[in-house]
């Protein structure tokens, strides 16, 4: 009977098997080590694409809030070139107002201010500082023909004095007016927003 390997022989090989088991462990341990490695460099990627898409968005809202706090600036300033922020100064009203009358030639002009109140903005919107308030203001005019009326309306609406938004306006043709008579044809009545702004702090006694 013969044999494949002798003791001897087993034991020059055992350096050999050594050796290769130590290959085996150490190649498991370079596959192992490389999947560890690969998997970190996903989850720092992943991270990293993260805190990438956090810091865009930061910017993204920063830029933001100084074009609104531009716009805020922009809107303020015509607010208060526009004098909201002077109060209600009713002599100043009625001078515009007969001012416009002289210019767009009504024949009369009636007008009453109504007492001034807290305006109720939409969705019950309120400013932290300030008073949104409102003064109704209605006009019962008559001239030759609407243009002087239309006229009327669109400088006071426009007027740099103050802020006058319309609400309504209804015009009506006299009836007994003869049409070649210089006398008034047409009759207006009209509706404005008053609308002024205080300060909270204001309302606070001293």
């Amino acid at each position: 009977m013969s044999h494949v390997f002798t003791r001897e022989g087993i034991r020059n090989l055992r350096t050999s098997w050594v050796l290769l088991a130590l290959s085996l462990v150490c190649a498991a341990a370079i596959v192992v080590a490389s999947n560890w490695y690969l998997d970190r460099e996903h989850r720092e990627s992943a991270s990293s694409g993260r805190r990438l898409q956090e810091a865009r968005a930061r910017v993204e809202s920063a830029r933001r809030e100084r074009d609104s706090l531009q716009e805020s600036a922009e809107v303020f300033r015509t607010l208060v070139e526009r004098g909201l922020l002077n109060g209600e100064r009713r002599l100043d009203l009625v001078e515009l107002v007969n001012t416009l009358r002289a210019r767009h030639q009504l024949f009369s002009l009636d007008y009453e201010i109504a007492a001034q109140r807290q305006l109720q903005l939409p969705g019950g919107r309120v400013f932290p500082s300030i008073d949104v308030l409102a003064s109704r203001v209605k006009l019962r005019m008559r001239a030759l023909h609407e243009g002087d009326v239309i006229g009327f309306v669109e400088a006071l609406a426009e007027s740099r004095q103050g802020f006058y938004p319309l609400d309504h306006c209804l015009l009506r043709r006299l009836e007994f007016a003869a049409a070649d008579d210089l006398q008034a044809h047409v009759e207006a009545e009209c509706s404005f927003e008053w609308i002024t702004l205080k300060e909270k702090n204001a309302n606070r006694a001293s």
